[in-house]
């Protein structure tokens, strides 16, 4: 993979970072990733917007290597090839406490194939045991959560369904083809005679 290479940081909010495309065969398009010294910062999809604000691809010198493997990585995911990522990821750009450990429990256990509700999530990450759960509070909160989610894909959020259905996902109904692309990529879903996917 070639990207353009830039001499001065991007930030990803307070956090440096490398900005590329990679190309996919979402219906949203090309997925944008920030990469640092640690890792994987952020991933985006649909309107190309990075967590820097920014629209053009600017790969620090150096990390030109690192971009081409986290795009290799991706392309075999999207080819049906590869089921777990096997990046590191940089977990600067979540709030550290119930976002970040509700991202981390969902990133650590729930593998590729595999679907999780709101509410299990909820009591898996134990972040809300304190809490007496009227209504389903917890399931709410870790929809939010979902919705802040800045590292789509590798922190697996299409993966996070509701009790009764498929639930929710950011961008709207765009953000709802890709969760049901994403879903049936990995096999939860049956294929439509339209879906685009991996042969």
């Amino acid at each position: 993979m070639s990207v353009p290479v830039s001499t001065g940081p991007v930030s990803a909010g307070s956090v440096p970072a490398s900005w590329f495309s990679v190309p996919t065969p979402l219906p949203s398009g090309a997925v944008r990733v920030g990469i640092t010294d640690g890792g994987v910062v952020g991933m985006t999809f649909g309107d190309g917007v990075g967590a820097d604000g920014g629209r053009a691809d600017a790969v620090r010198a150096g990390d030109e290597e690192k971009a081409a493997l986290v795009a290799a990585r991706l392309g075999e995911y999207f080819a049906g090839r590869r089921q777990a990522f096997d990046l590191p990821i940089d977990w600067r750009a979540t709030a550290a406490g119930p976002q970040r450990s509700v991202l981390q429990t969902l990133q650590r256990t729930v593998r590729y194939g595999q679907t999780i509700a709101y509410g299990q999530l909820a009591a898996r990450s134990g972040v809300f045991d304190d809490v007496l759960d009227q209504g389903g509070l917890a399931a709410r909160a870790v929809g939010q959560i979902m919705g802040s989610n800045p590292l789509f894909l590798l922190v697996p959020c299409h993966r996070v369904v509701a009790a009764d259905g498929i639930g929710g996902f950011g961008g709207g109904a765009l953000g709802m083809e890709v969760k049901r692309w994403l879903l049936t990529l990995e096999g939860v879903l049956a294929p439509t005679l339209d879906w685009g996917g991996p042969g």
